[in-house]
């Protein structure tokens, strides 16, 4: 296997590219992740639901 300096210096350089590419994202599934906890899933089972056309009278 070829251990030359210069191979090991892109490898470095595509990690580099690619944890800054995971950074950018991190916000983005944190923002998303927060959304999903306030939204939350805490609906009233025996109330109506006006989504659905056959449960409106």
């Amino acid at each position: 296997m070829n251990d030359s300096p210069e191979k090991r210096n892109e490898w470095r350089a595509i990690f580099y590219v690619q944890a800054r590419i995971a950074i950018l994202f991190v916000p983005i599934i944190v923002s998303l992740l927060i959304i999903s906890v306030l939204a939350g899933n805490d609906h009233d089972p025996g109330a109506l639901d006006r989504t659905v056309t056959s449960s409106v009278r």
